[in-house]
């Protein structure tokens, strides 16, 4: 039995909709009796990289590590959803470059729909200088240059960004 086996990457500000959109196309992916495990960033971080900080070092080290128990996943036949900031390129892209099969989804949103959504405060703790190094406040968010998905939340649905990842999964080959 041939079954799907890639790394779906969610990249995109605190508040774009990485986690919501990831967990509809989970829901999907169940569905249709698809194997997959969503790796959400916040849980990730809190059980795989705790104590780690958020300087550009620490940061790099935790998408590694989602990058490789993702690369697992995909190997032993289980499509891993990556639901992560990842604000650095160059690591997603060395990711990429380790894979497989990789398909970046770019949760493509303003810094003040964002801002509209914290719903934990974080980017008016960032304002404050509460935070330090917060992505897109005063650390910067590089965006993908060729993702093979691109979603609008504050232009779109969960579910019409669900719909599309997955026509696009299909459209790329991946599912059927």
């Amino acid at each position: 039995m041939n079954r799907p086996a890639f790394v779906l990457w969610f990249t995109g500000l605190s508040g774009a909709g990485k986690s919501t959109l990831a967990e509809a196309v989970a829901r999907e992916l169940e569905r249709r009796g698809v194997n997959h495990e969503v790796l959400d960033g916040d849980v990730v971080r809190e059980n795989l990289s705790k104590g780690l900080s958020f300087s550009k070092d620490d940061r790099d080290i935790n998408v590694r590590r989602i990058g490789w128990v993702a690369r697992t996943l995909a190997r032993h036949g289980c499509i891993a959803i990556c639901a992560a900031i990842s604000p650095y390129r160059a690591i997603r892209d060395e990711i990429r470059a380790a894979s497989d099969a990789f398909v970046e989804v770019y949760i493509q949103v303003t810094l003040d729909v964002a801002e509209g959504r914290d719903v934990k405060g974080l980017y008016a703790r960032a304002r404050a200088g509460e935070i330090p190094n917060f992505t897109g406040i005063d650390d910067p968010y590089e965006e993908p240059l060729t993702p093979e998905i691109v979603c609008s939340t504050a232009d779109q649905t969960v579910e019409q960004s669900a719909a599309h990842v997955i026509a696009e999964c299909v459209r790329l080959g991946h599912l059927s």
